[in-house]
């Protein structure tokens, strides 16, 4: 798995979602549909890890099984939603949510990236104006240039490095424990915390929904769904659950009490369970809470650059305060000087 993904990447694994959900659900076999995508794949990349797939498929593993024997090449959170998937027989359904789960990571990521061009732009201007050419200017055209070029890099180096993290700190491919700490880290972030937080209880919903149709055991299929939904929190609070399941309360009683869970959940969740409709309640909390992500998610897209611009035009108009004050003190001392 690459270091950093790119829209380009996650574009690429939209589509091989999509090609599954096409392939599936028009009634074709899944070795069939990796065979078809084996030979021509979205990216060469995969031609090689969906041959091993094939392999451990023929010598008897389920697709789930195939995917943990190949580590590093698809992310936890999409390992735990195909198993869901294969165990509810609704595997279709699963792809279709991944794709469209890559498809907008794809276009948020590119739609972020388009709108920090010009503030990251107007940053190297600001430092190459302020760091280089004002200060070659001062010393009317005596400082070493070579100087100022590189005390310009030394101010970019760290901004250029934090950006790096922070691309590599958001990743799915990192472990329980290194997700946890994020979540819990993003969890004060303004909107995208609330919006990871949305669209990890569409990803349950829609996992609990496919697994109970399926016929699964409620207790099974909560913890599978716990798995798929990409929350270590949501994971921790409902492997809890067991035994308070186990000793006669029921699941709709357990998630009222849970703080993990909105209000809104837990009362959907509730009344599908009393009026025995609780798949229709399921497919109702997956769409709102995939909606209400998603807008959030656009929404951070949307405003973290501007407030990156707003913070530079800022610094900028201090410095051309700073600039000419000085300039005019000088002109000022010079004067009281005659």
């Amino acid at each position: 798995m690459a270091l950093i993904l790119t829209p380009g990447q996650f574009t690429q694994r939209a589509e091989l979602y999509h090609q599954l959900a096409q392939l599936t659900s028009a009634g074709i076999g899944l070795v069939q549909a990796l065979e078809q995508l084996q030979r021509n794949p979205p990216s060469r990349s995969f031609r090689e890890p969906l041959r091993l797939q094939l392999e451990k498929i023929n010598q008897g593993s389920t697709f789930t099984d195939s995917l943990l024997a190949t580590s590093g090449w698809l992310p936890e959170f999409d390992i735990a939603l195909i198993e869901a998937g294969e165990r509810s027989g609704r595997i279709d359904d699963c792809f279709r949510l991944l794709s469209d789960y890559y498809h907008d990571r794809a276009r948020i990521t590119k739609q972020t990236i388009s709108q920090l061009v010009y503030p990251v732009g107007l940053i190297h201007f600001a430092v190459f104006v302020f760091l280089i050419i004002v200060p070659f200017a001062g010393s009317q055209f005596s400082a070493s240039l070579t100087m100022l070029f590189l005390k310009a890099a030394l101010i970019l180096s760290p901004l250029y490095l934090g950006t790096a993290l922070v691309i590599y700190a958001m990743q799915s491919k990192h472990g329980e424990r290194w997700r946890a700490l994020m979540e819990s880290l993003l969890r004060f972030v303004p909107i995208l915390g609330k919006a990871r937080y949305f669209l990890a209880l569409s990803r349950l919903a829609l996992a609990l929904e496919a697994l109970i149709n399926a016929g699964v055991n409620i207790i099974q299929a909560w913890e599978l769904a716990a798995n798929a939904c990409g929350s270590p929190a949501l994971r921790r609070a409902i492997n809890a659950w067991r035994p308070q399941v186990e000793a006669g309360r029921t699941p709709a009683d357990v998630v009222s009490h849970c703080p993990q869970f909105p209000e809104m959940f837990a009362n959907f969740y509730n009344s599908g369970e009393i009026s025995g409709k609780l798949d229709d309640a399921l497919h109702r909390l997956h769409r709102y809470y995939n909606e209400e992500g998603t807008r959030k998610l656009q929404d951070f897209a949307q405003w973290t650059p501007r407030l990156i611009y707003g913070l530079v035009a800022g610094i900028i108009g201090y410095k051309i305060i700073q600039f000419y004050t000085g300039y005019f003190n000088q002109i000022s001392a010079i004067t009281n000087g005659f």
